[in-house]
């Protein structure tokens, strides 16, 4: 059985729903925040050294990084479900699209988030973070443009990995700004593993 190492409030509820979607037996290890620095606390620590969420453990592998535990659940357990066909053009977009969301995508929410919580007048960083969440979201924005999901015509591990970038949207109340992400967001929370996701989540705190 898998075994999901979950930090409340994080990534790993993409996990979650990927789970789901794959139908698999796991199990889940939950974790909390701490209530004062929003650190994760150091139990995770004798999971992994970095004490990070996600991380799965499967037949005596420790897996860590959103994407590529992503990857390595669809490639193990997929049969043909969540990736496009290996070789296919649709494929290289999908391995971009999963690899943008731990990169140019959280990049510039991340900054924003910590100078907002942070209260400091800051000469540059406030800024750059802000110009370059309105660049990658708009280019975001046009992909999705005419389309239901990043990648073809059916939900991909790649839309499982954005999703954590539609919801921090949201939650910020961005989302007004980007039309088409708006569209794809009502998109996504028609699958039903997506919402039972958030139950799952909400349920371990």
């Amino acid at each position: 059985m898998i075994t999901l190492h979950h930090l409340n409030k994080s990534r790993s509820k993409r996990i979650i729903w990927l789970l789901e979607e794959l139908g698999v037996d796991y199990q889940i290890v939950p974790y909390q925040r701490d209530s004062a620095t929003f650190l994760a606390p150091p139990e995770l620590k004798a999971v992994h050294p970095l004490g990070k969420s996600p991380v799965i453990e499967d037949d005596g592998l420790i897996v860590t990084e959103s994407g590529a535990i992503t990857e390595y659940l669809i490639d193990k357990y997929g049969e043909g479900k969540l990736a496009p066909e290996r070789g296919t053009s649709d494929y290289v977009a999908y391995l971009q699209w999963i690899h943008f969301a731990e990169s140019s995508a959280i990049l510039p929410l991340l900054l924003k988030m910590f100078v907002d919580k942070d209260g400091c007048e800051t000469n540059f960083l406030a800024g750059y973070a802000e110009g370059e969440i309105a660049k990658v979201m708009a280019y975001v924005d046009q992909s999705l443009a005419g389309k239901r999901y990043l990648v073809g015509d059916s939900l991909t591990g790649a839309d499982i990995m954005m999703s954590f970038i539609v919801e921090i949207l949201h939650t910020s109340g961005a989302l007004a700004h980007f039309p088409h992400i708006a569209a794809y967001a009502q998109q996504l929370v028609t699958h039903q593993a997506y919402l039972k996701s958030n139950e799952i989540e909400a349920a371990h705190g």
